[in-house]
C-alpha cells in the first residue's frame, strides 16, 4: 500500500537544536545529569521519541525477539541491524544513536569485528557501537578504539551467552563476582571503551563502577548506561516495548508505564467493527468521479 501517512520529514525544529554526540554524554556524566535512553527499530518510532525528548537511542539486537519474534537476540544479523540502525538515524538525524554489534558479528576475527563495527559508523551513520564483552575482549577493544571507533562495552546480564547459560540471569550479585565486573570494568576503560553499559546487576556494583569511570590520564568521565543496573549509573536504557506494556512479560526492572497494548486491541477492535457493521466509507470514500 503506498498510500500512508508516512513522510520523511524531519523531527520538530524546536529539538534540533543540535546533533547530540558522546560529548554531550560526557557532559552530563560529569555534572551529574541523568539521561534517557530507549531502544528503537524503525524510523517512525525514533521521530515520535526524539519528539518526546529522547536525545539517545540503542538500535539493540532485542529487535530479533521484538521485531521477528525469537526467542533470543541470536538470530539478529549484521544487514538486519544495519538497515534498522540507518532507519533510526532517519527518523531522528540529531539524536545519538547506538548500534548493537550482533552476535557473531565480531566473535570471529578481530578483522572482521573491525569492518562491522566500521559498517556500523559509515553506513549506519550510527555515533557508538556496543558489544557485550568480559576480559577477553580487551585486544579488541583497544584496537577498535585506535582505528577510531567508538565501543561501548556492555558487560553484567550479556544476552548473547544465554545458550551458554541456559536462560537470561542477573550477576554481580557475590563480592568475588562484583570485584569481577569493577576490574572489567575498568579494564575496558583503559582498553579505550568511551561508555560502559551494565545490565542486571546490584546497584552497590554500579556505584562502584560509576565511582572510578574516569578515563585515565584526561579527566573525562566514561558515561555510565545502566539497564535494571540501579540509581546509581550516569543514564538509563530500557527496551521501549516493555516500557509501553507491549511485550508479554517484561524484566522486572521495566515496569510498563502505559499499556498500549490494550490501547491496539481496543483501535483494532474499533475498526473490526467499523467495517463489519458497514460504517467504514459508508458515505462513498474520499474519491469521486471526474465529470467528463
Amino acid at each position: 500500500m503506498a498510500l500512508t501517512g508516512a513522510h520523511p520529514a524531519s523531527p520538530d525544529a524546536a529539538q534540533a537544536t543540535h546533533r547530540i554526540t558522546l560529548r554531550d554524554l560526557r557532559h552530563w556524566a560529569s555534572q551529574g545529569t541523568k539521561f534517557a535512553m530507549l531502544t528503537c527499530y524503525d524510523a517512525t518510532t525514533a521521530r515520535w521519541l526524539w519528539r518526546a525528548g529522547v536525545k539517545a537511542m540503542l538500535v539493540g539486537d532485542t529487535a530479533a525477539q521484538i521485531l521477528l519474534g525469537y526467542d533470543s537476540t541470536l538470530p539478529a544479523k549484521m544487514p538486519f541491524m544495519l538497515e534498522l540502525t540507518a532507519a533510526v538515524r532517519r527518523g531522528a538525524p540529531d539524536a545519538l544513536i547506538m548500534a548493537d554489534m550482533p552476535f557473531g558479528s565480531y566473535q570471529c576475527s578481530n578483522d572482521a569485528a573491525v569492518a562491522n563495527a566500521s559498517a556500523f559508523l559509515a553506513e549506519g551513520n550510527a555515533d557508538l557501537v556496543k558489544m557485550e564483552v568480559d576480559d577477553s575482549f580487551a585486544p579488541l577493544v583497544e584496537r577498535m578504539s585506535h582505528s577510531g571507533i567508538p565501543i561501548v562495552a556492555h558487560i553484567g546480564s550479556r544476552p548473547q551467552t544465554v545458550r551458554s547459560t541456559g536462560c537470561f540471569v542477573s550477576t554481580g550479585r557475590t563480592q568475588r563476582v562484583a570485584d569481577i565486573l569493577v576490574a572489567t570494568a575498568e579494564t575496558m576503560i583503559r582498553a579505550g571503551a568511551v561508555a560502559i553499559l551494565i545490565e542486571a546487576v546490584p546497584d552497590a556494583v554500579s556505584k562502584r563502577i560509576t565511582e572510578q569511570s574516569m578515563q585515565p590520564g584526561s579527566g573525562r568521565p566514561v558515561p555510565v548506561i545502566g539497564c535494571g543496573a540501579g540509581p546509581s549509573c550516569h543514564g538509563q536504557v530500557l527496551v521501549l516495548h516493555d516500557l509501553l506494556g507491549l511485550t508479554d512479560w517484561q524484566p522486572p526492572f521495566a515496569e510498563p508505564i502505559s499499556h498500549m497494548g490494550e490501547q491496539l486491541i481496543q483501535a483494532a477492535a474499533a475498526w473490526i467493527q467499523q467495517v463489519e457493521s458497514g460504517q467504514y466509507l459508508r458515505n462513498g470514500g474520499p474519491y469521486q468521479m471526474q465529470e467528463p
